[in-house]
């Protein structure tokens, strides 16, 4: 039985506002919780500084702060051109510890084909949420991609926040967790080539967050980089960030995204979680990403 479920109707419920309609993109929602795909925008044009391009990111930035995550169709779009739409929203962040496509280090490279070892992204986690300014958000291109599988799944963590009973709540008001990169990222690029760094990074954050913008609370634990909670017993955190993860990979909190070649996936790492399916073996999956900087998080 799911751990939502019950006789008294749902434990979450999904509101939505009202918002205004859009006046310069199409947005379809993928689910009422979580991911919308977004039309009506050509990304290589749209980092010009004409007027109705500037409506267009205005809009888009809204639509990420309703939608958590964005889907762009049909991009033809250059490295320049990708970088400068992360530009858009924030200074860019450097990954850590993985490759880079091209002279640009902010422009990281995805690949997997038959030969790697692994793939990006294989279980649900945060994007370098081990930074102690975590990246506020990611803009993934995927020009080529398996004509099956290798999709991304995307989950709402103020859903999951919202779903937790007030005592669960209450119980995490104040926690705080470690995050760590040096167990992730060790050894993780050397089918690359990429030498191991010295160390990599670890922060301190709290177990619930509050996005900046929305002013909404957050779940804000992952597999991939969070090892305990800190200031409780050693079982007592690994018995709750099990619960904890369980909890947030609930299916009701999800979206599945489905690649088409030349498509764009923009979420927020504050309130979003995601997931890379690795299913496509043989096939190769590549493109390149652009991370935008955030906030240490409250």
């Amino acid at each position: 039985m799911s751990s939502l479920s019950g006789k008294q109707g749902p434990r979450y419920r999904h509101q939505t506002d009202d918002a205004e309609p859009y006046e310069t993109i199409a947005v379809e929602k993928l689910t009422p919780i979580i991911g919308a795909e977004i039309s009506g925008v050509d990304i290589g044009r749209l980092v010009s500084d004409d007027a109705r391009s500037n409506r267009q990111m205005n809009e888009i930035h809204r639509a990420l702060a309703e939608n958590l995550v964005i889907f762009f169709r049909d991009q033809h779009i250059t490295p320049q051109q990708h970088l400068a739409f992360g530009r858009q929203f924030g200074e860019l962040h450097i990954h850590p510890a993985a490759p880079h496509e091209g002279d640009d280090p902010a422009l990281m490279k995805i690949y997997a084909d038959k030969d790697s070892p692994r793939a990006n992204g294989e279980g649900w986690h945060t994007d370098v949420s081990c930074d102690v300014e975590p990246p506020m958000g990611s803009i993934l291109y995927i020009r080529q991609c398996p004509p099956r599988g290798g999709d991304t799944l995307f989950a709402n963590m103020y859903a999951a926040y919202e779903a937790l009973s007030d005592r669960m709540k209450a119980y995490l008001d104040g926690l705080t967790a470690l995050h760590d990169g040096e167990s992730t990222y060790r050894g993780l690029y050397a089918n690359y080539g990429v030498a191991d760094r010295p160390a990599y990074p670890s922060a301190e954050h709290p177990v619930v967050r509050t996005h900046p913008v929305t002013g909404k609370k957050a779940l804000y634990v992952n597999r991939g980089f969070t090892r305990h909670i800190i200031g409780i017993p050693r079982d007592e955190s690994d018995a709750m960030l099990a619960y904890l993860y369980q909890h947030a990979e609930n299916p009701l909190f999800q979206c599945r995204f489905r690649w088409t070649e030349n498509a764009i996936a923009f979420w927020d790492n504050r309130c979003a979680q995601h997931r890379a399916m690795w299913d496509y073996w043989p096939h190769t999956r590549a493109g390149t990403r652009v991370t935008v900087k955030g906030e240490r998080p409250v």
